[in-house]
């Protein structure tokens, strides 16, 4: 008896989580990317799977679903990963009393608890102790490299589920059971849709009635620390506290808003917050900034990066703060507060996009669930 088969479009992380869980159910998997290469929001992140960014309840057990298949990957793929938790660093007592709150609320569902300046300090001496009041430590939180990650996953699909990628091939039209580019087609019992960011390309006549749009982000990479120095559990500073959905239940969260709204007006202006992760050769990824719309301008507004490194001395303390790269990504974002767009535009195909930031930490557990849905 035949396999049954499916072509996925698009091998940034959606693509590759729903290539895994068609491969795991016994599909034919045939992967075609644009590029030569993932080139696009998957690879230009911190490389976070961030559990703690999402509300107690089906996303973060979506998270930690996510998790949990990153680790097994990342031990069988042999794939740098670090399970370094997170810190949110309170400098002032309404920062704190949120986290008081978060913890009161969640502590019962998911590892987190409140601690002191001394224990803060304790669990990082990359944190800045001027103005310390506390932070919020979560366990749940885990670092990959995604620059290597998301190929050495590619790898890991063609090895062990003998998934088929096909690079530089750029699908221009879909018909039925078929894909196109050019004069090239192939065919498959299962067409899934991953295409990111470029999603005009494909079935433009439902992405155009759809609440979706871009985000433009600003990132910039700090030096590898001298010495093999580390900082620990990933670094945030307060302001994403108000970016995060995980902290949008705490009763204090309105009245911390209106504070930044008049002393970070700015940085609200241009949704900045701002975070660090450090790589394995340690090197320290931080940003970021967030644009709205669906043209964005090619170019990074230096003010931008320079508002993201002085907010970030405000809780941190570096060995070096140089700058050894900048870059901005676009990622698709919907605008409803919906936290995916899952479209079946005819029989057979699936689109699965819309995930905005949470791509590296929901992806897989959104596919296996999308996936596990239609077949299992």
């Amino acid at each position: 008896m035949n396999k049954p088969s499916a072509i996925v479009i698009g091998a940034g992380i959606v693509g590759l989580a729903t290539a895994l869980a068609l491969a795991k159910r016994g599909f034919k998997v045939t992967v075609f990317e644009r590029n030569e290469r993932a080139v696009g929001a998957s690879i230009r992140n911190f490389g976070m799977v961030w559990p703690i960014g999402q509300a107690t309840g089906p996303l973060f057990e979506r998270a930690m679903l996510s998790r949990s298949i990153w680790k097994q990957i990342c031990l069988e793929a042999d794939i740098w990963h670090d399970e370094v938790g997170s810190l949110h660093i309170a400098n002032s007592e309404d920062e704190l009393a949120v986290m008081t709150e978060y913890v009161e609320m969640n502590q019962a569902y998911r590892e987190c608890l409140l601690l002191t300046p001394k224990q803060t300090l304790a669990k990082s001496d990359g944190v800045n102790p001027s103005d310390l009041k506390g932070a919020l430590w979560s366990g749940t939180e885990m670092i990959v490299e995604a620059r290597v990650a998301i190929g050495k996953i590619a790898s890991y699909l063609e090895e062990k589920y003998a998934v088929d990628f096909h690079w530089n091939t750029a699908i221009s039209q879909v018909e039925s059971s078929k894909v196109k580019s050019g004069a090239r087609i192939w065919q498959a019992d299962e067409i899934f849709i991953c295409s990111g960011a470029e999603f005009e390309t494909l079935y433009p006549e439902i992405f155009i009635r759809q609440d979706i749009t871009k985000c433009k982000l600003q990132m910039l990479r700090i030096i590898s620390q001298p010495d093999g120095w580390r900082i620990g559990p990933a670094l945030c500073g307060s302001l994403s506290m108000i970016h995060y959905p995980g902290f949008h239940a705490t009763p204090s969260l309105s009245s911390l808003r209106k504070r930044y709204e008049e002393e970070y007006a700015e940085y609200l202006k241009w949704g900045i917050h701002v975070m660090a992760a450090q790589n394995h050769t340690g090197e320290i990824t931080i940003g970021d900034s967030h644009e709205y719309g669906l043209v964005h301008d090619p170019f990074d507004k230096d003010f931008i990066n320079q508002m993201i490194i002085k907010y970030l001395k405000t809780f941190t303390n570096f060995k070096d703060n140089s700058i050894v790269q900048t870059w901005n990504g676009i990622y698709p974002k919907m605008k409803n507060g919906e936290t995916e767009l899952i479209l079946q535009p005819a029989a057979g195909i699936t689109i699965i996009n819309g995930l905005g930031g949470n791509g590296m930490t929901l992806s897989f557990g959104l596919c296996e669930q999308v996936v596990g849905d239609k077949f299992d």
